[in-house]
């Protein structure tokens, strides 16, 4: 079942490496910086929240094309390049060789100083300029994907002017042709196994090695499994790798339901949620960073069960069931049955989460609020995410759910019957906000206070209800602080 052990092999700097490790939760950082001598990239925080390290991370579609990803390479271990194609500030240019047109858009716009962050910056740039298409994004949507590189020396005006002069340019494209046939070379090897590190590529044998291995670290984008190693410098034991297993990264819409595959990234999960519920597109670009988003799972972020994890509220709200499988032996309940106490859920020793589905909800009305201290890449003090079904002015039915009022993401069930079966009116929308005080005590930590965090849902069920009141009801951007920015 474990297979026989090989190296760890990828793409880097026009050639094929292999090497071999005793520490397979090393960071690519590290690796790059000690023993590449690839020093261009930097560390800053550890944690995924500067972009000092940022590279980019390539590996084939379905269709055999080489797809482009940013990553923080302070969270990736080594052993998730197998199989893929790692890109630096130094495959882009210099040493030597022409500046590329975003480097040199960066020079000639002023926008680096110190130049700790500009690495980071240029391959978050180089990034939109080899996936950019027929119409170059635009400086919001710029500012947007450079939500995860953080400037303490220029500020952002000169970035983005770098980054929307060179994106107006023509210029030089990775030639993607060695690259794909490398990596279709190396989609010939085993599976990894390499010192406690496993990367099974199916969902049958994922299954079997997670029942055989109930004590193994499961990692899928390792966005908060790479802190306990760099943070709590924990040993993480046996590593399985969800990353290979292309079953648990589909997303499929069927008549009844929507299934996001338990290992499909944020962005592609939070994608899918949004062409369907577009009141979800802002939690969408606020959950974190591009490159947390291309790399973190939302199967991820929910099994995690942080209280104040962005997912769960929003999957709540709709009514999702998460589907646990443990060898063969496959299992659903609803996602709010799932949390038992603060970080603990219903999963059992040797189970894994595989997917979780929705129903279409139609004729709900949809909204999600986050707040937090920072527009972009910050942990939310209150996330509410509520879910309505209004005939003829009535509520017929209602979810709220509430992350960071409790241990748990959790629903309001008094506040839910306030207005169950009620007129949606300002009477029943304050019995509502006062049976919040029931349902909730809040904590206190260093993000808000226990009284802020209650006042702050209150005013976010006002929220909705001005937004969906059956008279006059007011645009979302009325009510927003964020749309004046």
């Amino acid at each position: 079942m474990s297979g026989t052990e090989r190296p760890i092999r990828f793409w880097h700097q026009g050639g094929l490496k292999e090497l071999d490790t005793d520490t397979p939760t090393r960071s690519v950082l590290n690796w790059l910086r000690e023993d590449a001598h690839c020093t261009g990239t930097k560390e800053g925080c550890a944690e995924g929240d500067c972009g000092a390290c940022t590279v980019v991370v390539g590996s084939l579609d379905a269709n055999g094309a080489l797809q482009l990803q940013p990553m923080n390479s302070c969270l990736q271990f080594l052993p998730t390049l197998d199989g893929k194609a790692l890109f630096t500030v130094e495959d882009v240019g210099g040493h030597g060789e022409p500046l590329h047109p975003v480097q040199q858009a960066l020079v000639d716009c002023h926008g680096s100083q110190c130049g700790f962050c500009t690495p980071g910056f240029v391959m978050a740039l180089w990034h939109q300029w080899e996936t950019r298409g027929a119409t170059p994004p635009d400086r919001q949507q710029l500012a947007d994907a450079l939500a995860g590189n953080l400037c303490r020396c220029t500020g952002y005006r000169p970035i983005l002017d770098a980054g929307e002069c060179a994106l107006r340019q023509e210029g030089p494209l990775l030639d993607r042709a060695p690259v794909e046939a490398a990596l279709q070379a190396l989609a010939q090897d085993p599976p990894l196994v390499h010192a406690g590190f496993h990367a099974p590529r199916t969902l049958d044998e994922c299954a079997a090695l997670v029942a055989a291995k109930p004590q193994a670290t499961l990692l899928a984008g390792a966005t908060d499994i790479g802190l306990w190693v760099n943070k709590q410098f924990r040993d993480l034991g046996e590593v399985i790798d969800l990353g290979r297993v292309d079953e648990l990264k589909a997303i499929e819409r069927t008549p009844t339901h929507l299934r996001i595959g338990a290992g499909a990234s944020l962005e592609a999960a939070w994608g899918a949620l949004a062409a369907q519920w577009p009141a979800l597109k802002e939690l969408w670009l606020r959950f974190a960073s591009p490159p947390v988003r291309f790399a973190g799972t939302m199967g991820g972020n929910v099994a995690n069960g942080s209280p104040i994890g962005d997912s769960a509220p929003v999957l709540m709200a709709l009514g999702a069931r998460v589907e646990l499988r443990h060898g063969a032996a496959v299992r659903q309940l609803p996602l709010d049955a799932f949390y038992t106490a603060y970080m603990k859920n219903e999963r059992r020793p040797g189970e894994l989460l595989t997917a979780i589905e929705l129903p279409w909800n139609e004729g709900w009305t949809l909204r999600a609020f986050k707040v937090s201290k920072r527009f972009d890449s910050d942990i939310s003090a209150l996330c509410g995410a509520f879910a309505l079904r209004l005939e003829h002015g009535v509520v017929t039915d209602v979810r709220l759910a509430w992350g960071g009022m409790a241990a748990t993401v959790a629903r309001s069930a008094r506040a839910e019957a306030a207005l169950r079966g009620q007129p949606w009116d300002e009477a029943h929308l304050q019995a509502a906000q006062a049976a919040l005080a029931q349902d909730f005590r809040p904590m206190s930590d260093l993000r808000a206070s226990a009284d802020y965090r209650l006042q702050v849902a209150q005013n976010l069920l006002h929220r909705l209800w001005l937004e969906t009141r059956t008279d006059a009801p007011l645009a979302p951007e009325a009510l927003s602080v964020w749309a004046a920015r």
